[in-house]
């Protein structure tokens, strides 16, 4: 949602802050006073090109910043993590500075951006109707994906931008296994032989240990009985083996402690120790039975780890490494293999295609049957807001070439009175009926739109009467759903808001600028009375002033 807007120095407003709140909300004020200002300032701020002119006279710089809460807009918080622009939580501030000279700066959360970044998260935060230069309406694919939310078809776009992914990446495969088909036989035999090489050598996963292992101990064999030996003559072989010794004092410190049971600690260390002896000397007689010299088996081990050196130091990697590196190969071998079988290839062409198609297909019938909805809803409502007659129609343009968004264009055609040609809205519609048009479709499709405020400048242009009244109401019933700010000269429009600004313009010292005033109760009469009468407001005047704003007083969003 929309929080604030704070100007200085910009065009005719020396230092103005705006807070804005849910629902439906008016900007009034005689015409020059500057109530179209407020919309250039916003176009400002959501990347709109930038023009010394907008710095007020006499001034360095313009400095236009916008507040927007993002609690519920998940999806511009992920943007803003992409762009590393993240900002305090639930909130998101942007800000356009523009210097006399011409230069201008942007910022997101205080951080240098670029106006392109502006323009890339404002889409996601405003919608502005009645301007041409910024107006989603006018634009190919925020046409299509209105109908696509619009008709429940955004699902299937999803799948058919995956499926046409898949195929380009089958084709991609195909054109570049054409262009490298020389190369690829001179590199398959390269690979072949050096794998060729690791399965000839066939090294085991943990062979490399082993190996090691094996060597050491034959390698050492000698010195290795004779230790042996020698450890066995002093535990348990020897004539004053440690085992008897230990054996004949525990044997005799047992006999002692019938007579002194304070000898019982003693026993209680010596005891595990003749047990360990025994265990140790068990254990060591078995090794040693194991143990033999055995010079042709230490000469096998030998050969076998001169081979793995030497394949090892061929590729540049440690022995241990081998098995990986004849996998890696393998399985490079298979890839090769499967980007340069033609055929295989031209199946994988075939069956993405033959997916992307079927996908194409489920979402052009969507479409259709979304446009046909669309466009007869929003005719229906154009027939009341001074449009009697006119058309809209969803068209879809088969495309020669499918793309990723489908098979065809979205194009958004209008005629804007009876007998008039349908053609696209960006051709044929003026400032008015455009953002009439706009209102149109943003009331049908108010539960799917995404964008949660929307800002209509122009939208009364030649209407009044109970058109007006008409439109002033279809505006309130988008501010129940959607935060919405509108300039308007029709009473009627202005009674039907939740909230209401006064625009007007004073000179001091020679200079003009423009201010906005929040309007209270009696101050919204005063106004709506002065749309009314004009220079001689009345009491009737203002009674009627009254009785309009009544009429729309219950249900009405609180600040």
């Amino acid at each position: 949602m929309f929080l604030a807007l704070e100007i200085q120095d910009f065009v005719i407003v020396e230092r103005l802050r705006l807070e804005f709140g849910e629902g439906f909300g008016v900007f009034t004020g005689e015409t020059g006073a500057g109530k179209s200002i407020l919309v250039d300032a916003l176009l400002l701020v959501l990347g709109a090109r930038a023009d010394a002119g907008v710095v007020r006279t006499g001034c360095d710089r313009a400095d236009v910043v916008a507040e927007f809460d993002i609690s519920r807009l998940p999806h511009v918080a992920a943007l803003l993590a992409d762009l590393d622009l993240t900002g305090d939580d639930d909130l998101c501030l942007l800000r356009r500075v523009v210097e006399a000279g011409g230069r201008s700066r942007a910022y997101v959360n205080g951080r240098p951006a670029t106006a392109t970044q502006l323009r890339e998260i404002g889409e996601h935060l405003v919608d502005i109707h009645g301007q041409h230069e910024h107006q989603s309406l006018m634009r190919a694919p925020e046409q299509r994906r209105l109908l696509d939310d619009f008709a429940g078809a955004a699902e299937a776009a999803a799948r058919v931008a995956a499926a046409h992914r898949a195929w380009r990446v089958a084709v991609e495969a195909q054109t570049e296994a054409a262009t490298r088909s020389a190369t690829a036989a001179d590199e398959r035999d390269r690979l072949e032989w050096q794998a060729g090489e690791l399965r000839q050598l066939g090294l085991g996963a943990d062979e490399w240990q082993i190996l090691q292992a094996d060597h050491r101990r034959l390698a050492h064999a000698a010195a290795l009985i004779e230790g042996a030996e020698m450890s066995l003559e002093a535990l348990s072989e020897g004539d004053a083996a440690a085992l008897s010794v230990v054996g004949a004092a525990a044997s005799r410190l047992r006999q002692l402690a019938a007579h002194d049971p304070g000898l019982g600690d003693v026993l209680a260390a010596l005891e595990p120790a003749e047990i360990q002896l025994k265990e140790a000397a068990y254990a060591l007689r078995h090794y040693r039975q194991r143990l033999d010299l055995d010079p042709a088996r230490l000469r096998e081990v030998e050969s076998r780890l001169d081979a793995v050196v030497s394949l090892a130091r061929k590729h540049r990697i440690p022995p241990e490494a081998l098995p990986a590196r004849l996998a890696d190969l393998e399985a490079q071998l298979a890839r090769l293999e499967a980007t340069t079988d033609p055929a295989a290839l031209a199946r994988a062409v075939a069956t993405a295609r033959a997916e992307f198609d079927v996908r194409a297909a489920e979402l052009t019938r969507l479409r259709r049957r979304g446009a046909a909805t669309l466009g007869a809803e929003v005719t229906a409502s154009m027939q009341v807001l001074a449009m009697a007659g006119g058309r809209f129609e969803v068209g879809l343009v088969p495309l020669a070439e499918p793309s990723s968004a489908g098979g065809e264009q979205i194009e958004f055609r209008m005629a804007g009175h009876e007998g008039g040609v349908l053609a696209p809205v960006a051709r044929t519609a003026s400032g008015g009926e455009l953002a009439r048009l706009s209102l149109a479709i943003q009331t049908v499709t108010r539960r799917v739109a995404p964008v949660p405020t929307l800002v209509f400048d122009e939208v009364d242009a030649g209407i009044g009467g109970g058109v007006a009244e008409i439109v002033g109401q279809m505006l309130r019933a988008l501010g129940q759903g959607r935060q919405t700010l509108c300039i308007t000269h029709l009473p009627q429009v202005a009674a039907a808001a939740d909230h209401h600004w006064r625009v007007a313009k004073r000179s001091t010292q020679g200079r003009t600028m423009s201010t906005v005033e929040s309007l209270d109760a009696p101050g919204r009469i005063g106004e709506v009375a002065r749309m009314l009468g004009g220079v001689r407001i009345t009491e009737a005047t203002l009674a009627h002033a009254a009785e309009m704003l009544a009429t729309h007083a219950d249900g009405r969003v609180r600040r």
